[in-house]
């Protein structure tokens, strides 16, 4: 039984909900626009400020696909209201982060400096203080290719467990390992 399949999912002033014949959920807000397909199985209704998701049986199919569209819906409404941003900060001597527009040019350890391409539909602003890491933020009104554009960005340079040094997420924490002296 799906809890959050069954929530119904509330709208706030300023934003329009709705689906077209090719069952394609769009929601305009302040922020902008998003679209997501909907399975056909899977029946929306909007009433009342709300958006309510109904799977026809109790299939293993059906009930994942009814937590999942309530999840997508609620996040595209959270997005074209609020957005949502991601920060990462670079750790390790010499990592540099700039960017002209949306590209990105990181400066990792590597031999070379890595030019990254930001979507069109992120913004991202770099940040870089006497004394404090360099910062990355992405800003966006997608989750999902916020998400991704970030794990890709931290994916170029991963936080190495022995001395910590990496791209990583803002909060996150790294288990440190002790290194071979620390074994005798």
């Amino acid at each position: 039984m799906s809890r959050i399949g069954r929530k119904p999912v509330a709208v706030p002033k300023g934003v329009t909900i709705s689906i077209g014949n090719d069952a394609v959920l769009t929601v305009k807000g302040p922020k902008g626009e998003l679209k997501q397909a909907i399975d056909r199985d899977i029946k929306v209704e909007i009433k009342d400020d709300e958006v309510i998701f109904t799977r026809p049986t109790d299939q293993i199919r059906h009930r994942a696909l009814h937590g999942l569209y309530r999840s997508l819906a609620s996040n595209m409404i959270r997005g074209v209201t609020e957005g949502y941003k991601k920060n990462l900060e670079l750790i390790g001597v010499g990592f540099k982060a700039s960017n002209q527009g949306n590209v990105l040019d990181l400066s990792l350890g590597y031999s070379h400096n890595i030019i990254f391409e930001v979507p069109k539909e992120l913004k991202v602003v770099t940040t870089t203080e006497k004394g404090q890491n360099p910062m990355i933020s992405l800003e966006g009104i997608d989750r999902q290719l916020l998400g991704q554009v970030a794990a890709k960005i931290r994916g170029l340079r991963k936080p190495e467990p022995y001395k910590g040094k990496g791209v990583r997420y803002i909060g996150e924490f790294v288990r440190k390992k002790a290194g071979k002296a620390a074994g005798k």
